[in-house]
């Protein structure tokens, strides 16, 4: 303070150092206002330029911060479309190998042949086809067309070439794997004994076939693994579970007449209407008594189900309210109408439903039935076509997987094979809507409904499903089976806002933009196979 007044009472008394002073403060003042409003228009142009690309793509990477609002938005907005995830676009399935992923080895340099016994049903057996071609990858073997499994529950007497396109199958995985049809006539005369028959634990690592079942097939040279399900491990490197995608989901084709049904199926379903949903219904009594569940049918259902239960002695004494309560009994017909309607589909919508021997018959379904009265089945769409395919549990088992893969909305009751492996197909063909129920919420849902208004009992089905809508964001590394989460084979789309709306908003007009990417579009002239199957099924 001092010393400012001291310098304004010399300038004050010396005008030519007054002069000068004032001369040299606005110089000085120019040059630091120039220097910071220049500093400052690059500040605004870095914070303008980060902010706008941050706003144009908040709406996307806020999505898996904030929590998902699943029917209704928090302002209790108009409800969410429940046919369709808004975000399924952005993602696609990604299983091209790397390029550190070796060419496979000539038959003749391999180690050995192996061959593989399949077991259960179509989808049991599909599940060990897949982890066979890796195996044969782990071992450096040639691998030999697996055999399916005859005499199971199922009895069965199809072969692979019979349900699979063969042919395919070989070309396809050339450069993965070698394949051939059957061991060479010229081998088998040089072995001395049988096809040495092992089979591995259950979920295996690829150390143990690497230390337990390579030196067998070095010393054999034929190298036969029984009962082959889920007998490889769960979680394994990149390369190898990308390798289980192109088998499971480009190498395992159906046959051309199962396909040629199926795809008829699909095409008849959607003359009928622009949009249906495919139930997979699994409510067999043999399926019932094993899950050791019991459903409100008295002491009759109880004898009925505990004598089928008597098949397998090694099952143990469950508790049917106990299991219910952990979700482990399959939804009744009814169960999946309500929990459908509770989700707000409309009773105008179309269902395909594909099941087997339902307990209970016609009265166990008529619930479904007045709650979605266009219900159809692959027998009542086919008709006389099926003939072929009804001494086969496998092929009519391939035709319903075609119809529930190619479906808008997929529904299942249970969590069982079929199911896995579909939900599994479509998160990696474009997130289609998969809805498997939440049984353990459910349960408990289900039995104090008559104690809610119908208001309530929906908004409480809605909470219920929240992550269980087969949405982008459920897919996380390491989480269930490989074959119903394959997450190392699903990749994000690089960012284009305009794409992902343009996708959602031709769902919403009408346009079906699924059905021609559909891997069963085999077909040369569609329109002629629509205009043909809709008048044989009129």
């Amino acid at each position: 303070m001092k010393f400012w007044m001291y310098s304004c009472g010399v300038l004050a008394n010396n005008p030519q150092k007054q002069q000068h002073f004032l001369f040299s403060c606005c110089s000085r003042r120019l040059i630091s206002c120039t220097n910071f409003c220049g500093f400052m228009l690059f500040a605004l142009g870095l914070i303008s330029l980060f902010t706008g690309y941050v706003a144009s793509n908040l709406e996307w990477y806020s999505q898996p911060l904030l929590k998902p609002s699943w029917f209704y938005n928090q302002e209790g907005g108009a409800p969410i479309d429940i046919w369709k995830s808004r975000y399924s676009a952005s993602y696609l399935g990604c299983s091209e190998s790397g390029p550190r992923f070796a060419s496979a080895v000539s038959v003749r340099s391999s180690n050995g042949y192996l061959l593989i016994a399949t077991s259960g049903g179509l989808n049991q057996q599909r599940t060990g086809i897949t982890d066979a071609v890796v195996v044969a990858r782990i071992l450096n073997a040639t691998l030999v067309v697996p055999e399916l499994d005859h005499h199971s529950f199922w009895k069965d007497d199809s072969d692979f070439v019979n349900i699979f396109d063969v042919k395919w199958f070989i070309s396809y995985l050339a450069k993965d794997v070698s394949i051939v049809k059957r061991v060479p006539v010229k081998v088998m005369k040089l072995m001395q004994k049988p096809p040495y028959t092992m089979r591995v634990p259950r979920k295996s690592e690829p150390e143990y076939y690497s230390d337990q079942v390579l030196p067998v097939l070095l010393r054999r040279r034929v190298l036969q693994l029984t009962k082959f399900d889920y007998r490889l491990a769960n979680d394994l490197d990149e390369e190898l579970q990308k390798l289980r995608c192109r088998v499971n989901y480009h190498a395992l084709k159906f046959t051309k007449p199962i396909r040629n049904l199926g795809q008829k199926l699909v095409v008849r379903m959607r003359k009928m209407a622009r949009r249906f949903i495919a139930v997979h219904l699994r409510f067999e009594p043999d399926m019932l008594a094993f899950s050791g569940c019991y459903y409100g049918g008295s002491d009759k259902e109880r004898y009925e189900l505990g004598e089928i239960r008597k098949r397998w002695a090694t099952l143990p004494e469950l508790s049917p309210d106990e299991e219910r309560t952990r979700g482990r009994c399959p939804l009744t017909p009814h169960e999946v109408g309500l929990m459908l309607r509770a989700l707000g589909f409309k009773n105008d919508t179309y269902l395909y439903v594909a099941s087997g021997e339902i307990y209970g018959g016609e009265k166990t379904l008529q619930p479904l039935k007045e709650l979605f009265p266009n219900f159809y089945t692959k027998e009542m769409v086919a008709g006389d076509e099926l003939k072929p395919f009804l001494p086969y549990s496998s092929r009519l088992a391939a035709i319903d997987y075609i119809v529930c893969d190619e479906s808008d909305v997929f529904v299942t009751n249970n969590n069982g094979n079929m199911a896995k492996i579909l939900a599994g197909s479509r998160r990696y063909m474009g997130h289609k809507r998969t809805i498997r129920p939440n049984a353990k919420r459910l349960s408990a849902l289900f039995m104090a409904r008559n104690k809610m208004d119908w208001e309530t009992f929906s908004r409480k089905v809605k909470s219920c499903q929240r992550g269980f809508m087969g949405e982008p964001e459920e897919m996380r590394p390491g989480r269930g089976e490989f074959h119903e989460f394959p997450s190392s084979c699903i990749c994000k789309t690089p960012f284009n806002h305009s794409n992902v709306i343009n996708r959602y908003n031709d769902h919403i007009s009408g346009r079906n933009p699924t059905l021609p990417e559909s891997q069963y579009r085999y077909i040369n002239n569609s329109s002629d196979l629509e205009e043909k199957s809709s008048e044989k099924f009129q």
